[in-house]
């Protein structure tokens, strides 16, 4: 042990014990956050000491003092079956203090636990939650005693011991799969009847939000008042309640009442725009506080484009792979840290992106507060990748009916965020179980929102068919062959036949290391392009310059509802596939290259130079189209330069030929100018450079490099 006394710290800290009153009637929630002691050891046998203490929520490779390898590197990472050789569990224990008499209601809700959790209770045992990455629900009643009270909680080592019929995280990308509680645990405690679940449906064409509560009586039979309250989050402002007068309650038995609140001043919530309500559930017993967000989303299935309350809506952004960040050797504590995860988000609103895909497994919980709060669309992605025929194989005892108790209790705890969007069953994975699980499910989520089946044909005329077109996967792909590329975009194993509604979450295949070296799956590809002796920042450049170009192609025609790329965050490792942006992941700055020209093609009033050839001939006349855009419900208009700057790379300066043409956008239009120009005859590298003003009086740039030579001869 390096530093006994910081260590010794700590472990004073996991055994302090809280102090809770459960005299009241109404819900109290004990936050069970903070340092727990911690063990490895065996499956079936609690360990006899805890010599360890570790936070919750977090992983387990953040225990002092360290275990040898928690969650060791994988030989194989293609390969399902990956054992901990050093241990089976990790046991979690920690105590806490209940002045006064048990209530009748003691539930303990663990949040997210790689991989499944088993809790037991003052020695007895309380049940197993096989799943990763939903909540799992605890009865503490009969195990709860008034004064001192000891928890412990089991979690398995690895993937292998959860078996293959649940699923895992498995990510061919991942080399580490470490366990941990990593999202909040707490026990909640309240009087009988209680409230078990509150799902919010926001109505914006009646100014109203539906209500269904779901109330469970483990008493005598009884009675229930319910008072229902809507208030501004923010002012805390009463705008709407309504009241239901008591009705018989067998023992033992359950209710779901439904009710329309109608709400004053009705504000509604967007990513411009986002304002947040509070729904208190209120009876003698309990009371149960949810946040919603007065929002209506889907994808039409006739113009095929998002709608957001009623209007178009262009979808913009990028990528989180948090468990692939998990691993990263600079993660530390910033997954759980509540700052960093705020400036993440802000920082995703700052490259003018309105939504993200939690990809490929669920963030704790406070991130979706978070989005809630700052306004981003969440498409959230179950932590399913098993691809498909010819390259994969879907684990054979993994069955529609396990997925559907799993997308269940996702759905339950998810459905009242207005961030989420779209329910994503898995990532470029086609398997005959997603389907019928969906089927299973959809009806529960009273909002219909619109779902995402992967690889998989989709269900319904809303739901969406999933793009991943990586151009760049063929290492000898160029920006020039973007001229004969359709802008309808397939890129999936089912083909876009034009029937539902496209959106691109991935694209661009161009990835770099954080200190800018290749990775793997782009050596060939830089090699290519710039040769072997090129310098991280060429790279970089080279980078952010075609990225921006194919961001702006995709965006330009209009084929699909959202364009989002990968990824804004992941991994940086030398043997790594694919990486994030960042510069210092930890103050979150970003590389410059990317933010200074990939922001301006994701601006909601953008251009495209429509033009991809490099090649030009000196006095070569050129009929140069650009494509402009406006993703906003209020017109534009202005002034569209282009401008011929002679100069290497991107940083061109000596502007030597330059026309203007007014130009008028109508809301969440396309408009088209052409330039009609001859080229300078002096041979040289030029910089072709469109630009107009945004609403705030900011460029917005779309950029070409092009070779101009006496022997180049053709035009675009």
């Amino acid at each position: 042990m390096k530093n006994p006394v910081f260590a010794l710290m700590w472990l004073v800290l996991a055994v302090a014990t809280p102090t809770v009153r459960g005299t009241d009637s109404l819900r109290r929630t004990l936050s069970l956050d903070g340092l727990w002691q911690i063990a490895e050891g065996k499956l079936d046998a609690v360990p006899d000491e805890f010599l360890r203490t570790v936070p919750v929520p977090g992983l387990v490779d953040m225990a002092q003092p360290p275990f040898v390898e928690p969650g060791p590197k994988v030989t194989d990472r293609e390969t399902l079956r990956q054992k901990d050789p050093r241990r089976d569990a990790f046991w979690y224990r920690r105590t806490f203090q209940l002045d006064g008499a048990v209530p009748p209601v003691a539930i303990l809700r663990i949040g997210k636990a790689m991989f499944g959790a088993q809790v037991r209770l003052n020695g007895k045992l309380l049940g197993e939650h096989a799943a990763s990455f939903t909540p799992g629900y605890f009865d503490a009643h009969d195990a709860l005693k008034a004064g001192a009270n000891e928890w412990v909680i089991r979690i398995c080592a690895d993937r292998d011991t959860v078996t293959p019929a649940i699923p895992s995280g498995f990510d061919f990308e991942k080399e580490r799969y470490l366990p941990g509680i990593f999202d909040s645990v707490e026990l909640i405690l309240s009087g009988t009847p209680h409230i078990v679940n509150v799902q919010t449906v926001p109505d914006i064409a009646h100014k109203s939000v539906r209500v269904r509560a779901e109330l469970r009586n483990t008493g005598t039979d009884t009675s229930a008042d319910l008072s229902f309250e809507v208030r501004e989050t923010q002012s805390g402002k009463l705008v709407g309640s309504i009241s239901r007068a008591a009705e018989p309650f067998a023992a033992d038995s359950e209710k779901t009442l439904d009710v329309q609140i109608p709400i004053s001043d009705c504000r509604l919530w967007s990513p411009e725009d986002p304002f947040l309500y509070t729904l208190s559930v209120v009876s003698p017993a309990d009371r149960l506080d949810t946040r919603f967000g007065m929002r209506e989303f889907k994808f039409d299935p006739v113009t095929h484009l998002a709608q957001l309350n009623g209007k178009p809506y262009f979808m913009r952004g990028s990528n989180v792979t948090l468990y692939r960040f998990f691993e990263d050797p600079e993660r530390a504590n910033l997954p759980w840290d509540e700052s960093w995860v705020r400036q993440l988000h802000r920082q995703a609103k700052e490259m003018h992106w309105n939504c993200l895909r939690y990809c490929i497994g669920f963030p704790p919980e406070a991130w979706y507060r978070i989005a809630d709060e700052e306004g981003l669309l969440i498409q959230d992605e179950f932590p399913i990748w098993f691809g498909g025929p010819g390259w994969s194989s879907w684990p054979e005892p993994l069955k529609r009916d396990e997925l559907a108790r799993e997308f269940t209790e996702w759905m339950r705890d998810r459905w009242n965020h207005p961030c989420v969007v779209i329910w994503d069953a898995s990532n470029e994975t086609t398997s005959h179980e997603t389907a019928p699980a969906i089927r299973q499910v959809r009806a529960l989520d009273l909002s219909n929102r619109p779902w995402d089946n992967s690889y998989a044909a989709p269900l319904e005329p809303g739901d969406v068919h999933e793009s991943h077109p990586y151009h760049f996967m063929d290492s000898n792909f160029k920006l020039r062959n973007l001229a004969k590329a359709s802008p309808v975009p397939q890129g999936s194993a089912i083909k876009n036949d034009g029937t539902h509604p496209v959106i691109i979450n991935e694209y661009g295949w161009l990835w770099l290391n954080r200190d800018g070296t290749p990775t793997t799956l782009t050596r060939d590809l830089y090699k290519n392009l710039l040769g072997p002796d090129a310098t991280a920042a060429q790279r970089f450049e080279l980078y952010a310059r075609y990225l921006a170009a194919e961001t702006e192609f995709w965006r330009a025609h209009r084929s699909v509802a959202a364009v989002m790329h990968f990824t804004m965050l992941g991994y940086s490792r030398p043997d790594g596939q694919t990486s994030d942006h960042w510069q210092d992941i930890a103050k979150l700055t970003w590389e410059p290259h990317f933010h200074d020209l990939v922001r301006d093609a994701f601006a909601p009033v953008g251009l495209c130079l429509d033009f991809w050839n490099d090649r030009l001939s000196v006095n070569q006349k050129l009929s140069v189209p650009v494509i402009l855009l406006n993703d906003l419900e209020q017109p534009w208009s202005g002034p569209v330069t282009l401008r011929i700057r002679r100069g290497q790379g991107s940083d061109g300066k000596t502007e030597v030929i330059q026309a203007q043409q007014d130009c008028r956008i109508e809301p969440f239009g396309r408009s088209e100018l052409r330039f009609e120009l001859t080229l300078p005859t002096a041979p040289g590298h030029y910089l072709l450079e469109a630009e107009l003003r945004d609403a705030a009086g900011q460029p917005v740039r779309s950029l070409r490099l092009v070779e101009v030579a006496p022997d180049h001869s053709g035009t675009q």
